[in-house]
């Protein structure tokens, strides 16, 4: 797939980018030599082939960054109802703001 000087302009208008006629040629030869490198991408079999989560999974481990569903403070409802001028059932009471 290639994309033409008219695609060019729409593609650079939506970007709001002001291209004129030489750098529009430039940025045409740019885009169409990525479009080739997808394309490329696109004809390899990947039969068998496990997505990765991580693109460093394949060569080394990779540790979530998400950490442990785990309690790790104490209930303190108690202590930050404490200063609280109303509350009612366990929840903190509020003045209506919408009407």
């Amino acid at each position: 797939m290639s994309l033409n000087a008219d695609q060019v302009a729409k593609v650079a208008a939506l970007a709001r980018l002001k291209l004129p006629g030489e750098q529009l040629l430039q940025v045409q030869e740019q885009l169409n030599d990525i479009m080739g490198l997808v394309d490329q991408l696109g004809e390899q079999d990947t039969t068998g082939v496990e997505p990765l989560a991580h693109p460093l999974a394949i060569v080394q481990q990779v540790a979530s960054r998400l950490r442990p569903d785990e309690v790790t403070e104490t209930d303190q409802r108690e202590a930050n109802l404490a200063n609280a001028p109303a509350t009612q059932n366990g929840l903190f009471l509020v003045p209506k703001v919408i009407e």
